[in-house]
Order: C-alpha cells, then sequence, then structure tokens
C-alpha cells in the first residue's frame, strides 16, 4: 500500500501565498523638461528565481499606469534596492501619483506609496 502526504505541498503553497509584498521604502522624483525621473527603493524577502520583486509602476489616483519599470532578476544580497526609471510623463496639473511594486509570484499588490510631485 502506497501513501502519500500533502501536508508538505500545501506548507510550499502557503508559505508563497503568504510571502511579504514588496515593499516601497522611498522615491525620488525629479522632472526634466516635460518628463520625470523616479527613483524607487524596493524590499522584499528575494528567495531567488523562484520568488523575487520583478517591478514598480507609477500610477494616478485612479489606477492607470503612467510608467513602469520591469526588474529582470532577484536581488537576493541586494537589499533594499534602488532602480530609476526616466521619461515619465505625468498629466499637467498632477500633484501626486503613487507607486504600486509587484513580484513573480502574486503579480501587482494594492498597496500604493503616495508620491506628491515636487512642483
Amino acid at each position: 500500500m502506497r501513501r502519500f502526504t500533502l501536508i508538505p505541498a500545501l506548507t510550499l503553497i502557503a508559505t508563497t501565498a503568504l510571502a511579504d509584498a514588496p515593499e516601497v521604502v522611498a522615491v525620488t522624483a525629479t522632472q526634466s523638461g516635460g518628463s520625470w525621473r523616479f527613483d524607487v527603493t524596493l524590499s522584499h524577502s528575494d528567495t531567488g528565481w523562484d520568488h523575487y520583486a520583478d517591478g514598480w509602476e507609477v500610477i494616478d489616483a485612479d489606477g492607470n499606469q503612467l510608467g513602469e519599470r520591469p526588474l529582470a532578476h532577484p536581488h537576493v544580497n541586494e537589499m533594499p534596492f534602488t532602480r530609476s526609471q526616466s521619461g515619465i510623463v505625468i498629466p499637467e496639473g498632477m500633484t501626486e501619483v503613487y507607486i504600486r511594486a509587484r513580484d513573480n509570484v502574486n503579480g501587482w499588490y494594492d498597496d500604493r506609496y503616495p508620491v506628491t510631485l515636487p512642483q
């Protein structure tokens, strides 16, 4: 009679599902001409290629994407880390945007980091 147990598999699934969301630690927004540069610092419990923070985006209050920065690899030994994206166009008169992060397992998280744009 063969037996198997689901407990280890369920533990793995639960661990993945409950992993911490990428955290936006700091943001600097700099205007240059008609566009903006965002320097975003993230922290995440990257474990390697199987689970890592793989991007951040700039969105407006309605959730419309204004710019995105994909992250192509894990940063296991580099926490927190900062990556930049230039050329993001912010509609005239907009004074606040939000940064939202994602990971390669759970996708985009609902947490929004508010950024007041310098005028």
